[in-house]
């Protein structure tokens, strides 16, 4: 079957006025303004009314917390006194509310744009060992291409860590899960729709053993490798306390200086630490929403570019960020980096874009998502301006960011429809928000 996504309002795409044409999930042409399919297609679809960007890609998330959004206890706190809070509630996780957060985070993140959804679960209650398992299957059911971490936590409070004792895992059942779900799930082709990474949770909760057995194991399976550092000023002076050295250092000591990781928030990091990870081509996932809510700090998005580092763009969990909105994150970027630097014209809505779709997609390390180009799969974002929001506005793609766009109109997953007229395909939303939302309450 070959579409011809027809005479787009616009695209960000180079030479590609005229709409693009997709065949068996693959971009393969672009259409110049007024021209024609180099041969015959088998339908047309007219996206007059459609502003067309790359499917955006989200690079860290944590699904499960959407079960604690604005939760009375953990509001206005900072990251660790916020983390103390929560980990005994989250304690109480079960299955079927786990189940139930993963599938709002997908959904959510979908309608909001995301053709390619990342999670770091470090959650593995005695109720659901299973949780990679479930992740696959939800992220499957609604056609969402995803990269599944098994994240992990082996320290706590009687170790002298910040998680509570009972959500800690032993390190030997880590591993053996991990080599479980990479042999069941994880697919390197080209156009993979699931793919699996290793991410042990923080300097706060895991060991040095864990860490240099992750990176093992992912050379040993060619993996990406995930974890969260430089977060906070706190995190700083607990591993200062408990290593003797700062947390760059502690990743170095770990073996993660490689081109195969990518790491969670980034903020206190100085220039030369950023000229190490980019000298190593480490990539580092810009979280501005979540950031700006645990009043954490501000990310040197150029430096680190500056240094060659990939920086993608992410979520982070549902608790800190309070949504899954991609489209948001993307604007929330632009807002942060321009108070931080104090420039408009050095930070623009394209690096915003860029950050959540090219950026993102070198962090998982994939070099078959992220742009609108000829051999590219067919993850599309499609909005439109109809909102009074955007009356007024004459650079189309500006405005998405500008004007604030948070929901698509339409969505492409390697070239099947996965939102028609701004709804998921296949989901009762009225259902799952009254089932998620009893879920909930367990939390309370």
């Amino acid at each position: 079957m070959r579409i011809w996504i027809k005479n787009p309002l616009a695209i960000l795409a180079e030479n590609a006025d005229g709409g693009v044409v997709v065949e068996n999930g693959r971009i393969v042409e672009l259409i110049a303004s007024g021209g024609e399919p180099l041969r015959p297609v088998d339908q047309w679809w007219d996206a007059r009314r459609h502003v067309i960007i790359p499917g955006l890609i989200n690079t860290h998330h944590h699904f499960f917390q959407t079960l604690s959004r604005a939760h009375p206890q953990a509001i206005n706190k900072q990251l660790f006194p916020w983390l103390t809070t929560l980990y005994p509630i989250w304690g109480r996780l079960d299955r079927d509310m786990f189940r139930l957060g993963v599938r709002v985070a997908l959904t959510e993140l979908l309608m909001s744009g995301c053709t390619t959804a990342m999670d770091h679960n470090y959650m593995f209650p005695p109720d659901v060992r299973d949780a990679v398992d479930i992740e696959v299957q939800e992220a499957r059911a609604l056609g969402i291409r995803a990269t599944i971490t098994r994240g992990s936590i082996s320290l706590s409070v009687k170790d002298g860590a910040v998680p509570p004792d009972h959500v800690a895992q032993d390190e030997d059942e880590i591993l053996a899960d991990c080599e479980r779900v990479v042999g069941l799930y994880h697919d390197a082709s080209e156009g993979s729709m699931t793919q699996i990474a290793l991410a042990p949770c923080a300097p706060m909760s895991v060991s040095l053993r864990l860490m240099r057995e992750s990176a093992a194991l992912a050379e040993k399976h060619d993996l990406r490798l995930h974890t969260h550092l430089a977060e906070t000023e706190d995190e700083e002076a607990f591993c200062l306390e408990k290593f003797g050295y700062r947390p760059i250092d502690w990743l170095e000591d770990a073996h993660w200086l490689q081109p195969r990781v990518w790491l969670g928030h980034g903020i206190h990091f100085t220039c030369d630490d950023c000229e190490k990870l980019g000298r190593h081509g480490v990539g580092v996932c810009h979280c501005p929403t979540s950031n700006a809510v645990l009043a954490s700090g501000f990310c040197k998005t150029r430096e680190l570019e500056a240094a060659g580092s990939p920086v993608g763009l992410g979520v982070d969990g549902s608790a800190s960020n309070d949504g899954s909105n991609m489209m948001e994150e993307v604007r929330h970027a632009l807002m942060v980096n321009r108070l931080h630097y104090k420039s408009a014209e050095d930070v623009t809505h394209r690096d915003a874009l860029r950050w959540a779709t090219e950026g993102s997609a070198r962090c998982l390390g994939r070099k078959d998502i992220g742009r609108i180009a000829v051999g590219m799969q067919a993850d599309m974002a499609f909005f439109t301006l109809d909102e009074l929001r955007f009356s007024g506005a004459h650079d189309p793609i500006a405005a998405l960011v500008h004007c604030g766009a948070n929901r698509a109109d339409r969505m492409m997953v390697a070239g099947q429809w996965r939102v028609e007229d701004r709804m998921p395909v296949g989901v009762d939303l009225e259902r799952l928000m009254i089932e998620h939302s009893a879920a909930a309450r367990k939390f309370l």
